[in-house]
């Protein structure tokens, strides 16, 4: 029933003047209440779908669907996009993206990547996938499920339509999955953060594996007391309040230059992980990553106002973007206002967009139902959407944590 009210929507849009009738390209999102029944879900559409010859996708605890999130619930989402075959490949684990250019000819400039969590080294393959592309630039997430963390990779080029690991086709468990983009598919992509600062920038200057030893050349315990004001003299209190503690990171040598960071609020360079434990014997922090010595680090905490305030900052930043900085005379004299004309005419226009979030986001954080979509409804504009909630995102060539994952893709209007 879900499958047939999916493809009911779809059909009424693709008969529309200003919808792509031949798509080539799906995106499949589907609640863990579906996860067993995948196979069956991915078949069936690709039966009443014949035009669309390539599938991609994953399972997550919710999905979004344009301005609505699904969460606990049974659901799936589709978007079908408009892609000649040169502009993409679908790959995975039995079909992986060749490095650089492929035997073809096909020139990999970013990725939407699919992962399972409980792969060995996955942060290193989403690096290693990060390398095969000539932006060095992947977006996605981390299957998110409380059954099985299913991905959808089907390939009209046949490799990856033959039966996979699990023997099923075009159905994958463990390592990576997606799509690359060939280099005239356009997009823009940002990450919004969803925590704020509660102690100045640190730098590591001692570091044993995940455990943070000093601080400034402090014992990192001790800064870490003095930062939050608590004391281990009471324990009660300071139990409570290092269970909302979290930490950002900043590796030592980043890889990219990234956007300054705005004031009182966690810049996309910071790697968010959870603090995961004390060691008063050492005066050591532990937490939940290797800790970078020579890096910084942040005290941070999750924040409804700060998340929804850089969730807005990344939806105005590409919509500032795709606005020209002035109308040619031929394109002011072809544009006409409406009564719901914002003031925005691009000179490329959205054709659609993806959302990664973290699951830890979703619903109540942002103080509703799809309070988060609808801030970036509010941000984009009538714009096809889908995705899902994360057990963690990628965004350039790492894993991130309590954070969206905004990618938008254009076409010239």
């Amino acid at each position: 029933m879900a499958a047939a009210l999916v493809l009911a929507q779809l059909r009424a849009q693709m008969a529309l003047p200003d919808h792509a009738a031949q798509p080539s390209l799906g995106l499949l999102y589907i609640t863990d209440h579906y996860a067993g029944q995948a196979q069956d879900i991915l078949d069936h559409l690709g039966a009443e779908l014949p035009e669309v010859n390539d599938w991609a996708g994953t399972v997550g605890v919710g999905i979004a669907a344009n301005q609505v999130e699904y969460f606990d619930e049974p659901a799936l989402s589709v978007m079908l996009c408009d892609l000649a075959p040169h502009q993409y490949r679908v790959f995975s684990g039995v079909a992986p993206l060749p490095p650089v250019q492929g035997a073809d000819g096909f020139v990999a400039q970013t990725a939407l990547v699919h992962a399972d969590g409980q792969t060995p080294d996955v942060a290193e393959l989403v690096a290693e996938m990060a390398e095969r592309t000539t932006s060095h630039y992947v977006f996605g997430g981390l299957a998110s499920s409380r059954g099985p963390l299913v991905q959808f990779a089907r390939s009209s080029r046949g490799a990856v339509a033959g039966r996979g690991q699990q023997g099923a086709a075009g159905v994958f468990r463990g390592g990576l999955s997606g799509v690359a983009f060939g280099p005239d598919v356009a997009l823009l992509s940002r990450v919004t953060q969803g925590v704020r600062p509660v102690s100045p920038l640190h730098q590591i200057t001692r570091a044993d594996h995940n455990l943070v030893l000093e601080l400034d050349h402090r014992p990192a315990l001790d800064v870490l007391l003095q930062d939050l004001g608590i004391t281990l003299e009471a324990p009660q209190q300071a139990v409570e309040r290092l269970r909302q503690t979290l930490v950002g990171l900043t590796l030592p040598e980043p890889a990219q230059v990234l956007a300054p960071r705005p004031p009182g609020q966690i810049g996309e360079d910071v790697l968010v992980r959870h603090l995961i434990g004390l060691d008063p014997g050492r005066q050591g922090v532990a937490i939940a990553d290797v800790a970078p010595q020579g890096g910084q680090l942040v005290f941070c905490e999750r924040h409804r106002e700060a998340a929804k305030a850089d969730l807005m900052r990344i939806g105005a930043e590409i919509r500032e973007e795709l606005e020209p900085e002035s109308l040619t005379a031929d394109l002011a004299a072809a544009w006409q206002p409406s009564d719901t004309d914002t003031g925005f005419h691009p000179a490329r226009r959205m054709a659609g967009a993806i959302y990664v979030s973290c699951s830890g986001r979703g619903g109540p954080h942002f103080g509703g139902p799809s309070a988060e979509l609808q801030i970036l409804r509010r941000a984009l504009g009538d714009v096809p959407l889908v995705g899902f909630f994360a057990g963690g995102e990628i965004a350039h060539h790492r894993l991130y944590g309590y954070t969206g994952v905004l990618t938008v893709f254009t076409t010239s209007d």
